[in-house]
């Protein structure tokens, strides 16, 4: 999953969660601290580690994203508020 910030300043995501929301919030992926740019994009990955691209990872050693039809993530900020999601699955035009 790859996180951009698309507002105007800095965005502190530390405590921001990453979760499946199609699946009862599991796993989730609660982020250290983190500052991001405005354009600055960072990725959380299945069961893998990679630093070039943020070297975040849920550690779940299962498929955590297409495994629902549809299949949602939501990104929620430190104060549990839902303020982002990405759907796999739905039809084109779907939100």
């Amino acid at each position: 999953m790859e996180i951009v910030n698309l507002g105007g300043a800095l965005q502190d995501l530390n405590g921001w969660r990453l979760t499946d929301i199609a699946d009862d919030e599991r796993p989730s992926f609660v982020f250290p601290a983190r500052t991001l740019e405005q354009g600055d994009r960072v990725r959380v990955y299945t069961n893998e580690v990679h630093p070039e691209s943020g070297g975040f990872s849920f550690q779940w050693g299962l498929a955590v994203w297409n495994n629902s039809d549809p299949d949602r993530a939501g990104l929620f900020d430190q104060a549990g508020k839902l303020v982002s999601t990405m759907s796999y699955g739905d039809p084109p035009g779907c939100p």
